[in-house]
């Protein structure tokens, strides 16, 4: 998958003289590869839009061809029109076209043991990040952190009728696509047809803010087999829809970008512009009365003021039973610096006990080359969860072979006012160590994230006092 990145990073440069730049290129580059892996899987397109009409033209009648193609594919009714919903062709020079089809059908996709686009595009963005290029910022769940979390969640349409599964910050659909994934292992394809019906078409749904990412999933699901609903919306600021879900599983947006208001929703008890707390109680909203989710948290979740009055909240009406603290630099090389988290609760009945799981304390720093994210950082944690998908599994701090495995009460929680992030005892050996102290990117980044918590904080007491309202007033009305 490298050499292919390498590869089609290495046309973006060409292109530039074409006046497309790496945003579009690489929306270009995703039209193109499904055309190519639904011709390689068989999948039926609109007459005149399959990849060998594509490929074996060339010439002003290539470019023609390639913008009827994404006309026609765009007015299609169901999930094609809704990948193909607006797609323009950015190219003006046919000889680059033609090069980018060539490139691309050189390769046979679908026999690649990745999720090929989502990698593809994954890797044009990083490759973008090094360079500086503007925009690319944003960074995607590692899949091994996915499939780690999966295989805790165990997202099993076969348990219940109507059992749905939801992303509310879906990006390229890496949650659904591994869920989806995890059921084909456990079950070895075999589906009955009713049932097959059923995951197909009503079991697998989400949101993203952003087109392009959405297109991506739309797209990563359909050559699955799966036909998503994905809805183009910002989960958090327009009203929730009426849909219910069982499994909720999440990467929410890390930063403020766009976070300088709080959303207006009667269901959000706790006023915050914080977007990964609203995110949180946006989830307690959408899941069902027994539902359970697992959502991906920075560290100043954990710790901020406001933090602890959602955290109190989720306690009271679920069960949030465990906590994951994962490796520093996990979103390597997107935000090496991030510290974040994976905190899993069940909805409908109050919190007991609280397990946390050390996996960064002495874990020496993920890096793209020398020391990559692999399966063997979340092996341990996995047995300490258990067989239970609701953490209701017995549980033995003994099943830690270095003691990052421990279980807080929640009087013990309520002592430290619910802010999760303070139950930390194992020592950091490198802070011993003048030569092996964190890297500097990542105490910046640490210094930021607390700056950024404190202004928050001062901004909501500005607002309440502009208001004439307390700092402390009394809260709103509690979650569905």
């Amino acid at each position: 998958m490298t050499d292919i990145v390498q590869k089609l990073w290495g046309f973006c440069h060409t292109l530039r003289h074409d006046g497309i730049d790496y945003g579009d290129y690489i929306e270009q580059i995703t039209y193109l590869l499904f055309l190519k892996m639904a011709n390689e899987r068989g999948i039926d397109l609109p007459e005149g839009c399959a990849w060998p009409g594509i490929r074996d033209r060339s010439g002003t009648d290539l470019i023609d061809h390639y913008i009827d193609v994404l006309r026609t594919l765009g007015r299609t009714h169901g999930i094609l029109g809704d990948i193909y919903a607006g797609a323009q062709s950015r190219f003006s020079n046919p000889v680059n076209l033609k090069r980018l089809v060539s490139l691309i059908d050189e390769t046979e996709w679908t026999s690649l043991e990745v999720d090929v686009k989502a990698a593809a595009y994954e890797g044009l963005l990083e490759k973008a990040a090094s360079e500086g290029k503007k925009g690319a910022g944003q960074y995607f769940t590692p899949r091994i952190l996915i499939q780690a979390i999966v295989r805790c969640m165990k997202p099993d349409p076969r348990t219940r009728p109507e059992f749905a599964i939801c992303d509310p910050a879906v990006g390229t659909g890496g949650f659904l696509v591994v869920s989806y994934e995890w059921l084909v292992g456990e079950c070895r394809g075999a589906l009955d047809r009713e049932m097959a019906k059923r995951v197909r078409t009503e079991t697998f749904f989400g949101e993203e803010l952003v087109e392009r990412p959405r297109r991506l999933a739309l797209m990563n699901l359909y050559l699955h087999g799966i036909e998503p609903r994905i809805r183009l919306g910002d989960s958090i600021y327009d009203p929730p829809a009426s849909q219910r879900y069982d499994v909720v599983l999440t990467n929410p947006p890390f930063g403020t970008k766009g976070a300088n208001q709080a959303p207006t929703r009667d269901d959000f008890t706790i006023t915050t512009s914080n977007k990964q707390l609203n995110f949180v109680q946006h989830i307690l909203t959408i899941l069902k009365p027994g539902g359970r989710a697992a959502v991906v948290l920075p560290d100043n979740c954990l710790f901020a003021d406001q933090a602890g009055e959602v955290f109190k909240i989720v306690t009271e009406y679920c069960d949030l039973h465990t906590v994951l603290r994962l490796p520093r630099g996990t979103f390597t090389p997107y935000s090496p610096g991030v510290k974040a988290n994976v905190v899993f609760f069940t909805k409908g009945y109050p919190t007991d006990t609280v397990w946390i799981y050390d996996a960064r304390t002495n874990v020496p720093g993920v890096t793209k080359k020398d020391r990559p994210l692999t399966p063997a950082h979340f092996e341990e944690f996995a047995t300490c969860y258990g067989a239970d998908p609701n953490g209701r599994a017995v549980r033995n701090p003994l099943d830690s072979s270095q003691d990052r495995w421990r279980s807080f009460h929640i009087s013990q929680v309520k002592a430290r006012d619910f802010k999760l992030d303070g139950f930390k005892w194992l020592k950091e050996d490198s802070l011993e160590d003048a030569d092996d102290l964190p890297e500097p990117e990542e105490l910046v980044t640490d210094a930021i994230s607390e700056l950024e918590s404190a202004v928050e904080e001062l901004n909501l007491v500005l607002r309440l006092l502009e208001n004439g309202a307390s700092p402390r007033g009394p809260s709103a009305s509690s979650p569905e």
